[in-house]
């Protein structure tokens, strides 16, 4: 009898780990989850994360919300996730530029394994635009007219990752940029007014004068054409360069493979609704999912290119 009790007791031992682990998986989330945006509310990134803690609300009946907190170029935010226990309990939503330019800046107090990619999820629709009436629709054109004339750019700043990409796309096409200034904001004023020639931008920032016919787009600097101008070819398109500025759901390294599958189910079933689908459609947002090995590619492959284009900012 001693004996038999024994043996249970071993068998018992064998297999609570395993026990413990499936309900620890099954009652994820275990509490009230944080979704991080490192930037003010109501850009597209914040948006479409709080129709994902949403979903996580509606579908686990556990309270998820976004948690603004900028600072630092996106620094501030992923710090407190770089914080977090690894249990899927705070979520970033991150910019390509906090898990590469950053790093490599040296303006980062945390290296590049220090979060895992749950999935990411879009493309800000960042484009150059001019005023409709310049005479000159797409890049090769522009360094035709750049040649003989002054072009001014307006930009988000040197260590912006859209800044980086569109002053190599200029090298490379033979675009002569004579100035270029930082602007908090890149819209159709900054045109209107003459303060640029051309600008770099999200369209989000100037639908009102896209819709209007006062600005029109050279180039996308997205995976695939905008869904609001699809004859506009992209920036790999014209010139090869095929880094974009992306959005992603990560954790903090550690974080368990069935919580980051979990996240990723309920992300991609917020990213399937109507509501997602009517911002990507009136916006030209890049909306997809790549998780996993893939999204791990991708976060790798842009760390490299983004040093090049560093390299490339400041010699």
């Amino acid at each position: 009898m001693k004996k038999l009790t024994k043996l249970l007791s071993i068998a018992t031992l064998a297999v609570s780990p395993l026990m413990f682990s499936a309900t620890a998986v099954a009652e994820y989330p275990e509490r009230p989850v944080k979704f991080i945006v490192p930037w003010p509310p109501g850009d597209l990134e914040d948006i479409i994360t709080r129709m994902i803690a949403e979903e996580m609300t509606d579908v686990t009946g556990t309270p998820a919300s976004v948690i603004n907190k900028p600072g630092g170029g996106g620094i501030v935010g992923a710090l407190d996730v770089s914080q977090a226990r690894p249990d899927g309990q705070t979520v970033g939503s991150f910019v390509a530029d906090i898990l590469t330019t950053h790093i490599h800046s040296g303006n980062a107090p945390y290296s590049a394994d220090t979060f895992e990619p749950v999935g990411i999820f879009l493309d800000y629709p960042f484009v150059l635009a001019t005023k409709a009436d310049a005479p000159y629709n797409n890049l090769q054109e522009l360094a035709d007219y750049s040649q003989k004339n002054d072009v001014s750019l307006g930009h988000f700043g040197y260590q912006a990752l859209p800044t980086a990409i569109t002053f190599k796309a200029a090298e490379m096409e033979g675009i002569k940029i004579a100035s270029d200034s930082a602007f908090d904001v890149n819209n159709c004023a900054t045109l209107a007014t003459g303060d640029a020639d051309i600008i770099n931008t999200t369209t989000q920032l100037i639908l009102s004068c896209l819709k209007s016919g006062e600005v029109k787009l050279l180039t996308s600097i997205t995976r695939d054409r905008l869904s609001i101008a699809p004859e506009i070819p992209t920036l790999a398109e014209q010139t090869g360069i095929t880094q974009t500025t992306w959005n992603g759901l990560f954790v903090k390294k550690g974080t368990s493979d069935e919580v980051k599958a979990k996240l990723a189910e309920i992300a991609q079933a917020a990213l399937k609704s109507d509501k997602v689908q009517d911002l990507s459609a009136t916006t030209g947002a890049g909306i997809y999912w790549i998780e996993g090995d893939a999204a791990k590619e991708v976060v790798a492959n842009d760390f490299e290119s983004s040093k090049q284009l560093l390299e490339f900012m400041n010699k």
